[in-house]
C-alpha cells in the first residue's frame, strides 16, 4: 500500500463575520484512493508542525509503505531531530501518526481500537474542563460551571485559570475563593479538578494545594512552571492531592522525567507527542511505574477520536476524558461529531478513527498551506 500524496492544511472554525479558532489537519492518500486523517497540536494554528510537514516529511513519505509506519516514523523523527524533539516537529510526527492508524483501520476494515488490542469500554464518561477563570469573578465562575453541568451532565469538572503565565501567585486567595464556591455549588460528592496553568510558586502552590485538599478536589494539574520539573516534582510530594502535569511534555523521555520526579498523574496529549503510537508507550510506561494516565485534550475532531480509542483501551482507567470549551464547533464538517450524550462518549466501531466528512463544508473551511 504506497503513499501517493500528502496535504498538511489549516481548517478555519470560525462563522461569517467572526474570528475564530483553526486546527492543523493532515491527509495521507494511498495509490489504492484510501486515506487517513490525522490531526497536530493548533497551537498558533499549528502552522510550525504543518511546514514541518509540507517541507520536510511528507517528500519522504511518498512512495513507502503505509504498513511500515514505526520504521517510516522513527526514520522521519532522527532524520528532523534538530529542529527540536519537543515541540512543532513532535506535533507533526502525532499527526502522521493518527492518520496513518486511521488509515490503517480502513484498509484492515477494524476500528483503531481492535488494531490496539480490544477495548475494555465502548463508552467514557466526560469531564467538562471549564477555562479562562482567572479572569471572572467568584460569582461568574459559579454561573459558568452550573451552565455546563447543567448542559453536558459531566462525571467531573475541571476549572482552568488560563491565567498570564508572565506571573505567579497573582490573586491566592481569590483563587481559593473560587474553588470554596465550586465545590458549594456542586456538593461534596461532586469530582473536582484544579487547573492551575503553571500560575504558582513553590510556596504558592503549596498554600493552594491545602486549601483544595480540605476542600476534597481530586486533582491539582501543573501547578507551576511546567519547565521547572523538579519543583513539579516537589509539590506533588509534598502534597496528599493527586498533582498532574504533562500537556506541555513532547517526547516519552519527557513524560519518565515528570514521573521520576514525584508526579503521579501524567497527561501528555495525544495531538503534542507521538500520536497513538506515542500514547499507548505512555500508557506502558505509567503502568510500569503505577501512574495514571489521563491525557490533556482539547481538540474535538480527529484528536479526540484518536485519543477515545486509545483511552479505550486501557484497563485501569480511573478518570473521564476531557471535554473542552467550545466542543461545538466542528458540527458542521463532521456528519458524526462524538458529542457527549447524557456525560459519555460512544466509542466508534467502523473502520479508522470512524469519522465521517462533509466533504464540500471542508474544502470550503479548509485554508492551503503556503510554503
Amino acid at each position: 500500500m504506497k503513499i501517493t500524496k500528502i496535504e498538511a492544511f489549516q481548517v478555519d472554525w470560525s462563522e461569517p463575520g467572526q474570528k475564530g479558532g483553526r486546527s492543523a489537519f493532515v491527509r495521507i492518500e494511498t495509490e489504492d484512493g484510501l486515506f487517513g486523517m490525522g490531526e497536530a497540536s493548533p497551537m498558533e494554528g499549528g502552522l510550525a508542525s504543518l511546514v514541518i510537514i509540507a517541507r520536510h516529511l511528507a517528500p519522504l513519505m511518498i512512495g513507502k509503505d503505509a504498513l511500515d509506519h514505526t520504521v517510516i516514523l522513527e526514520t522521519l523523527f532522527h532524520k528532523c531531530i534538530k529542529l527540536g524533539p519537543d515541540g512543532a516537529l513532535s506535533g507533526a510526527l502525532a499527526a502522521l501518526d493518527i492518520a496513518l492508524w486511521d488509515l490503517k483501520g480502513k484498509l484492515l476494515a477494524q476500528p483503531v481500537h481492535k488494531l490496539l488490542g480490544g477495548a475494555w469500554r465502548t463508552s467514557l464518561t466526560c469531564y467538562a474542563s471549564i477555562g479562562g477563570n482567572a479572569w471572572r469573578t467568584v460569582d461568574e465562575v459559579v454561573k459558568i460551571v452550573e451552565k455546563r453541568v447543567a448542559r453536558e451532565k459531566p462525571a467531573a469538572v475541571k476549572i482552568r485559570w488560563d491565567g498570564d503565565r508572565t506571573k505567579v501567585d497573582v490573586d491566592i486567595a481569590g483563587d481559593i475563593a473560587k474553588a470554596k464556591a465550586v465545590r458549594k455549588a456542586l456538593g461534596d460528592g461532586f469530582m473536582l479538578g484544579f487547573d492551575a496553568n503553571n500560575g504558582y510558586s513553590i510556596g504558592g502552590a503549596m498554600r493552594v494545594g491545602r486549601a483544595l485538599e480540605d476542600l476534597g478536589f481530586t486533582w491539582f494539574e501543573e501547578p507551576v512552571q511546567h519547565y521547572h520539573v523538579s519543583a513539579m516534582g516537589e509539590v506533588a510530594q509534598r502534597l496528599d492531592i493527586t498533582v498532574s502535569a504533562g500537556e506541555q511534555t513532547y517526547t516519552l523521555q519527557g513524560v519518565k522525567d515528570l514521573i521520576n520526579a514525584g508526579v503521579r498523574m501524567v497527561q501528555p496529549d495525544i495531538t503534542k507527542m507521538g500520536g497513538i503510537t506515542g500514547m499507548m508507550q505512555c500508557a506502558a510506561l505509567a503502568h510500569a511505574h503505577g501512574v495514571e494516565l489521563v491525557p490533556h485534550q482539547t481538540q474535538p475532531s480527529i484528536g479526540h477520536l484518536a485519543n477515545l480509542h486509545l483511552l479505550s483501551t486501557i484497563m485501569h482507567l480511573a478518570k473521564p476524558v476531557e471535554l473542552a470549551d467550545n466542543w461545538e464547533r466542528v458540527g458542521k464538517v463532521f456528519k458524526n461529531p462524538s458529542e457527549p450524550v447524557e456525560g459519555l462518549f460512544t466509542l466508534p466501531t467502523t473502520p479508522g478513527l470512524g469519522m465521517e466528512y462533509d466533504a464540500a463544508e471542508l474544502r470550503r473551511r479548509t485554508i492551503p498551506l503556503a510554503v
